[in-house]
């Protein structure tokens, strides 16, 4: 697999190898050698998959304790995801990272601990897939708000995006709960 830093250095791109014929394709979406190998130790705990329509965005959530680390991917569609850096002590606190993840490109993307994260379907159907490093609790799940301006998110958007009730009450960063 190929591991590539992005503009948030934490969070890294995976490409792994991808083997086809005639039969069709196979490959390792994850493999603990490799990942540990690569810099990018951990242990998961939970495996979560969402289908979206079109013009669904969903986050971006993050949890305040039991922070999760999450090695994401798409397995039917394209999403455009995003990421955003919540540690104050870091000095890329507050930026944004997005990219197009799809079935066809394969890539995958590691969000480490830290951060918050979602997605916009942009295919009729999007099917995501996400392992995390540690279970999901309820009452530590914050959400920031996906168009705050303060985070200068480029979300390709054609028209009002599907939001949950709490996605659409996200709280802006200027008043979020972050890391230290």
């Amino acid at each position: 697999m190929k591991v590539t830093a992005t503009a948030l250095p934490d969070v890294r791109l995976i490409e792994p190898r991808v083997f086809g014929d005639e039969r069709g394709f196979f490959f390792e979406s994850w493999n603990a050698r490799a990942f540990a190998a690569a810099g990018l130790p951990a242990t998961f705990v939970q495996d979560n998959h969402s289908r979206s329509a079109r013009g669904v965005l969903r986050g971006l959530h993050y949890q305040i304790e039991h922070a999760q680390g999450k090695l994401v991917r798409v397995t039917a569609g394209v999403v455009f995801d995003v990421v955003v850096d919540l540690r104050r002590s870091s000095p890329t606190f507050g930026r944004s990272f997005g990219l197009m993840l799809s079935a066809a490109n394969w890539r995958m993307l590691w969000v480490p601990p830290g951060f918050a994260h979602g997605f916009l379907a942009l295919s009729d159907n999007a099917e995501f897939l996400y392992k995390t490093t540690d279970y999901w609790y309820p009452e530590h799940e914050r959400t920031l708000l996906w168009n705050d301006p303060a985070l200068g998110i480029d979300w390709p958007l054609s028209g009002a995006p599907i939001l949950t009730a709490k996605d659409a009450a996200g709280t802006p960063l200027a008043a979020a709960d972050v890391y230290p």
